[in-house]
């Protein structure tokens, strides 16, 4: 071994350091052949200088021919690794960390979602649409109160395990209408009778409103003007027995409450039909309404001195955008 590091130092030494030319091409031709003894013979197993050299010159640098360990320091990676030291899986925790886990329940059903903590409840909504086929236009999410469609579920603290509720129909439940019985057809054939007159001017409102006036507690109306609901409920109406009629909506029941002096009902929104509406002659600032609550006109609720500007703002609450009637 001695005797090949002088050999090789000094063919170094032998030429001039301007002549690079020579002086590789003779190294590389003494380095091509297979190291000997003094005897002449092989010697095995001997480490090329070379190579030993560009090791201790990587080692100096500051460099190792290790690979990086897979399963390092990095907190952000999570990986499997054998006892031979193959990565087998490599996952980040990024995803879990930005995205929660929770349930949503329509009609008694519970589905499990995974959803990031970033998007909106107009996202979660069109989720919700391929998960229950209620169209997101016709969806009310719950969770602790109403959400509205531009809060994301960050914005809502939505946590594990959270239960968010959605109140809809299906587009399916709301064109199914059931058959009506015999007595309804009946009672339905004599109100289309009297369809071509005023609704004020037909008999069966034309004596309630007769009998019963112009209420002393009713609200202000104004005709020719839409406005929003207020944040109170409406009063100063009545029924088509002359009771006494308040009208609360629940929008975060999605619940229409229908009081009178002896109770009230508590009706889900997404049960009613239909709503129709009418000035009162000569009361252009006031309207008779009528809510349908089943499949015929025999079951509409009616209500009388509604005030005008309320009108289109109860429908829109009441049937959303989506009206089949």
């Amino acid at each position: 071994m001695l005797f090949i590091v002088w050999r090789r130092v000094s063919l170094t030494r032998k030429f001039p350091i301007g002549s690079h030319r020579s002086s590789t091409f003779k190294m590389a031709s003494e380095s091509d052949k297979s190291p000997t003894t003094e005897e002449g013979k092989p010697v095995k197993d001997t480490p090329d200088l070379l190579t030993e050299s560009n090791s201790n010159a990587n080692s100096s640098l500051g460099m190792s021919d290790k690979s990086p360990d897979p399963g390092g320091s990095d907190e952000t990676t999570r990986g499997t690794i054998t006892e031979s030291g193959n990565v087998l899986t490599q996952e980040t925790d990024q995803s879990a960390e930005n995205s929660v886990e929770f349930k949503v329940i329509f009609n008694k059903q519970k589905y499990d979602v995974n959803f990031p903590l970033d998007s909106t409840a107009s996202q979660l909504k069109a989720h919700v649409q391929s998960l229950t086929g209620v169209p997101a236009a016709m969806q009310k999410l719950m969770y602790k109160g109403l959400i509205k469609d531009d809060m994301t579920l960050k914005d809502l603290k939505i946590t594990k395990g959270a239960k968010v509720m959605v109140v809809g129909s299906t587009l399916n439940d709301v064109l199914s209408v059931s058959a009506p019985s015999k007595k309804e057809i009946q009672e339905e054939a004599a109100a289309s009778t009297e369809s071509k007159q005023p609704l004020c001017q037909q008999k069966l409102h034309k004596k309630v409103l007769e009998k019963h006036g112009k209420p002393d507690d009713a609200m202000p109306g104004i005709k020719n003007v839409r406005e929003p609901l207020p944040s109170f409920p409406l009063s100063g109406m009545y029924n088509k027995a002359g009771g006494k009629v308040r009208l609360t909506f629940k929008l975060e029941q999605d619940q229409l409450w229908i009081g009178t002096k002896d109770r009230t009902d508590k009706i889900p929104m997404n049960s009613i039909k239909t709503i129709v509406s009418e000035a009162l002659d000569g009361h252009e600032e006031y309207h008779m309404m009528g809510i349908q609550l089943g499949p015929t006109e025999a079951s509409r609720y009616w209500v009388y001195w509604v005030p005008a500007q309320f009108v289109e703002a109860i429908k829109d609450a009441v049937l959303g955008k989506w009206q089949y009637f």
